[in-house]
């Protein structure tokens, strides 16, 4: 299954989007919440981070420590 990463900027707490940096993963069907993040955080070089993650459903939110940024994974529409 395909998965989009969007790292972005924040403003008062909620997503900016002012800038943006993508990119698309592939992982099985069956994965789960860490491990996609695991995955997600490598496409975008952001590994070492840590953070919170707040699963939604369908979208996956990361909001590192100390930074005004978020990462959101999400199947990516085909």
């Amino acid at each position: 299954m395909i998965f989009v990463a969007e790292y972005t900027d924040t403003f008062s707490g909620e997503s900016n989007y002012s800038w943006v940096r993508r990119a698309y993963f592939d992982a099985p069907g069956q994965s789960d919440t860490r491990e996609l993040m695991r995955m997600a955080r490598k496409a975008l070089d952001l590994v070492g981070l840590r953070g919170r993650v707040y699963n939604t459903g369908d979208t996956i939110e990361f909001r590192p420590y100390g930074m005004c940024t978020m990462l959101f994974v999400s199947p990516a529409n085909q």
